[in-house]
C-alpha cells in the first residue's frame, strides 16, 4: 500500500469513526459523509496515475487527458449512486403523500387488541410486511406512532418497539425495496426480485419469529388501552374515507408494482417510482382542486408541492457522501484487496464472510459495508458470485437482519432510539442476544433451503 493510498484510508476510516460517534461529537453524519467524499477524491488526485494505470489498463490517455479521465470516473459513480438516490427520494415522498393524507389511519384500527401477546404477534407481523413494501424506517414511525396510541405503559411499549425494529429489518431483508442495501443491490443487477423474495423470505420470516417468540414472555396480561375521544382523534384531513383509500391503494400499490415494471420495461427501479410518484401526485392533485373552497386552504399543507420540503434531506445527502467515498476506496484498489483477503482468510467460506459482514453491520451502518462488497467482489457468471447467488442473497440477509443486534446499527433502530427514548445498554442486555439468535437461525435455515431445496 503505497502513502497516498494509506493516508485515502485513513481519511475513510476517520471520517467513519466521527459516523459512529455521532451521539458524542454533535456533527450531523451528513456533513462527516460529504467531506469524507471530498477530501478521499482530492487525495486520489495527488497522483491518480499511479490509480488509472492499476485500475484501468485500457486507458491511454496519458497525462494530457488524465482530468478528463477522473471526471469521467466520478461521473460514472456518481450515476450508479444518483438511481439509488432518486429511488430513496421518490420512495419516502411517495410514504409521506399516503401518511399524511390518511392512508395509514386504517392500520391502527387493526392493531386494536387487549392481549398483550396477541399485539406482539400482529405488530411483529404488520411491521414484517409493510417494511418489505415500504422503507423499514418510514414503517417504524408509523408503527411506533400507532404504539403510543395503544400501549400506555413505558416499559412495555420499549419491548414492543424492539420487537419492530427487528421485525423491520428481517422485513426490508427480503424485499428489493425494503431496505437501502436491497435497493443497492437490486439497483446493481446483482440479486433480482423473484430471486430475493423466493429464497431469503423464510430465513428473513425465521429471524423475525424466534425474538417475537422469546419477546412474548416478557409480557403477561391485558393492556388497558387509553380512552379516545373524538377530540382528540387523529387528523384525518379533507379527504373522504374513499379517497384516502385510493392514496393508499396507489402508493402501497404503485410500490409494490416497481419490480413488476422493471422486469416489463427492463429501465432502472427508480424510473418506476417516479411513475407511481407522477400519478399519485396528480390523483391528490385532483382531490384537493373539487374540494370546497373552505377546506382547500387546510389540506394546502398537504399537497405534495409543500411534503416535499419534509423529505431528510440529510439522510439523502449521507448516503451521496458515504457512497462516493466509497467508490474512491474501490478506484485504489483497497476494496479488491480487501475481498480477496477474506476469501483467502476463509478458504472462500460465503456463509461465514457474510455472517461476520452482517456482525459488522450492528456496529458501523449498512450502507458502506454492502458498498464495500460490491466493490469487493466482481460478479461471475456462475457460482455463488453469479447474479442471485449465494454470496448476495446472503449479503442482502446479513447486512440487514444483522443491524438489528445493536440499537444503532440500523436507521429503523436509530429512529426509535430517539422516539422512545431507549437506552444503548438497555438494548444490549435485553434484546442483543435475541436478536443475534434470530440471526443466526435465518442463516442455518437459508443454508437448509440451498442445500436441500434449491
Amino acid at each position: 500500500m503505497t502513502t497516498l493510498t494509506f493516508m485515502i484510508v485513513l481519511a475513510f476510516v476517520f471520517g467513519y469513526a466521527c459516523i459512529a460517534t455521532e451521539s458524542l461529537t454533535k456533527v450531523n453524519k451528513a456533513a462527516i459523509a460529504l467531506l469524507m467524499f471530498v477530501v478521499c477524491w482530492t487525495l486520489y488526485m495527488f497522483d491518480p496515475m499511479q490509480y488509472l494505470s492499476a485500475m484501468h489498463p485500457d486507458y491511454t490517455g496519458g497525462l494530457a487527458g488524465m482530468a478528463e479521465k477522473v471526471t469521467s470516473i466520478i461521473q460514472e459513480h456518481l450515476g450508479d449512486t444518483s438511481t439509488t438516490l432518486f429511488f430513496l427520494m421518490g420512495a419516502m415522498t411517495i410514504v409521506e403523500i399516503v401518511d399524511q393524507n390518511g392512508g395509514f389511519n386504517w392500520v391502527r384500527t387493526v392493531m386494536k387488541t387487549r392481549s398483550k401477546r396477541a399485539l406482539m404477534w400482529r405488530i411483529a407481523f404488520m411491521t414484517f410486511i409493510l417494511s418489505a413494501i415500504l422503507d423499514n424506517l418510514t414503517t417504524s414511525i408509523v408503527m411506533i406512532m400507532i404504539l403510543r396510541k395503544l400501549v400506555a405503559d413505558h416499559q412495555d411499549r420499549i419491548i414492543y418497539a424492539s420487537l419492530v425494529i427487528i421485525a423491520a429489518n428481517s422485513g426490508g431483508a427480503f424485499s428489493p425495496i425494503g431496505d437501502v442495501t436491497t435497493i443497492m443491490l437490486w439497483n446493481k443487477g446483482l440479486i433480482t426480485a423473484v430471486g430475493v423474495i423466493s429464497e431469503i423470505l423464510i430465513p428473513s420470516l425465521v429471524s423475525m419469529i424466534i425474538p417475537a417468540f422469546i419477546l412474548q414472555y416478557q409480557l403477561k396480561g391485558e393492556l388497558h388501552v387509553p380512552e379516545v375521544n373524538s377530540g382528540t382523534e387523529a387528523d384525518l384531513g379533507d379527504f373522504t374515507e374513499l379517497q384516502r383509500r385510493a392514496v393508499f391503494c396507489i402508493g402501497v400499490g404503485g410500490l409494490m408494482f416497481v419490480p413488476v415494471f422493471k422486469s416489463i420495461t427492463h429501465l432502472p427501479p427508480f424510473v418506476g417510482i417516479l411513475l407511481v410518484l407522477g400519478v399519485l401526485w396528480t390523483t391528490t392533485e385532483l382531490f384537493y382542486s373539487h374540494l370546497h373552497r373552505g377546506h382547500d386552504q387546510g389540506g394546502t399543507m398537504k399537497r405534495v408541492s409543500n411534503l416535499l420540503s419534509r423529505i431528510d434531506m440529510s439522510t439523502i445527502l449521507f448516503f451521496l457522501g458515504i457512497l462516493m467515498a466509497v467508490a474512491c476506496l474501490s478506484e485504489v484498489g483497497v476494496l479488491q484487496a480487501l475481498g480477496q483477503g477474506l476469501n483467502v482468510w476463509f478458504d472462500g467460506n460465503h456463509y461465514i464472510v457474510t455472517g461476520i459482514i452482517g456482525v459488522l453491520s450492528s456496529i458501523v451502518d449498512n450502507v458502506p459495508l454492502v458498498a464495500g462488497c460490491m466493490g469487493m467482489y466482481p460478479v461471475a457468471p456462475t457460482g455463488d458470485m453469479a447474479v442471485d447467488g449465494i454470496f448476495w442473497q446472503l449479503l442482502a440477509y446479513c447486512a440487514g437482519v444483522g443491524g438489528s443486534m445493536l440499537i444503532i446499527g440500523s436507521a429503523a433502530g436509530v429512529v426509535v432510539m430517539g422516539l422512545e427514548k431507549i437506552t444503548f445498554g438497555w438494548y444490549m442486555k435485553k434484546i442483543t442476544w435475541i436478536a443475534f439468535v434470530g440471526y443466526f437461525v435465518g442463516i442455518v435455515c437459508y443454508w437448509a433451503l440451498r442445500t436441500f431445496v434449491f
